[in-house]
């Protein structure tokens, strides 16, 4: 791996490889231009340009890479790209990181501290649904995993024999469903979004001045669901679906100013 020059007219990308996805911030110096997500690789290995079809028009296959991964076997197919720099978890300014957590959620509750204050809460609705807590020592206090909206309901319709795929709804469903989808949404929904509130109003007990962060690809339609229910935390709840990209643009670009 290289280190790669930075300054405020430079030109590079972020590329956080998560679960299911690849996802790409474009930026410009410590300024994020554009950003967006492409699926994994299959076994196509990179070497001296990015293929289109993992850019969007206006940005060149030859920039620098900074990666950040959670799925090794997407990581390996990047080792041949002359322009990369790695991010490890070890190099994420967070006190009391434990070995095997994931660098997606130290980097977006390091993104969310950054960019909204500490103590901050954040609530990762991707492939699967993480809750991490920082406080203002910018140290961890811990979290919690579980399997996420869709990955919940593509479990039911896979490992069961009679059960249909479904969808998520754009607005919340009945919490009584009198079909076999509304109660698979139902279920799957509400049981969620009670959970959810549950580790908030334990967090606020010990940082009531805390901000809380919805990030993730789900967390538009979790603010949806989640919002009209809890009015109560309007004023410190915040959807941002950048906080990943917010905290590479940290951890970069402390590390070049050293």
């Amino acid at each position: 791996m290289t280190q790669i020059p930075f300054s405020q007219s430079h030109h590079w990308l972020a590329l956080m490889i998560g679960n299911s996805r690849l996802h790409w911030g474009y930026f410009q110096g410590e300024t994020l231009q554009k950003s967006w997500d492409t699926p994994h690789l299959t076994n196509e290995i990179i070497t001296l340009t990015i293929p289109d079809h993992l850019l969007i028009p206006e940005v060149p296959n030859h920039l620098p890479v900074y990666l950040a991964s959670v799925v090794p076997s997407q990581t390996t197919l990047w080792q041949k790209y002359p322009n990369l720099s790695l991010i490890t978890l070890d190099q994420i300014p967070l006190e009391k990181l434990y070995p095997t957590m994931g660098i997606d959620r130290a980097l977006a509750v390091l993104g969310s501290g950054e960019t909204y204050g500490f103590p901050c809460l954040v609530i990762d609705a991707g492939t699967a649904l993480t809750i991490t807590g920082v406080n203002s020592d910018r140290t961890l206090v811990g979290g919690a995993i579980l399997p996420g909206f869709k990955l919940q309901l593509q479990v039911l319709a896979t490992q069961t024999a009679a059960l249909p795929q479904t969808f998520l709804p754009p607005n919340l469903p009945p919490r009584w469903g009198t079909t076999t989808l509304e109660s698979i949404q139902s279920g799957i929904i509400y049981t969620i979004l009670a959970g959810i509130e549950a580790f908030i109003q334990d967090w606020l007990q010990s940082f009531p001045d805390s901000k809380i962060l919805l990030t993730g690809g789900d967390s538009i339609i979790l603010s949806t669901y989640f919002l009209p229910k809890n009015r109560y935390l309007e004023q410190i709840l915040y959807q941002d679906k950048n906080l990943i990209f917010w905290g590479l643009q940290s951890v970069i670009s402390k590390q070049i100013k050293m």
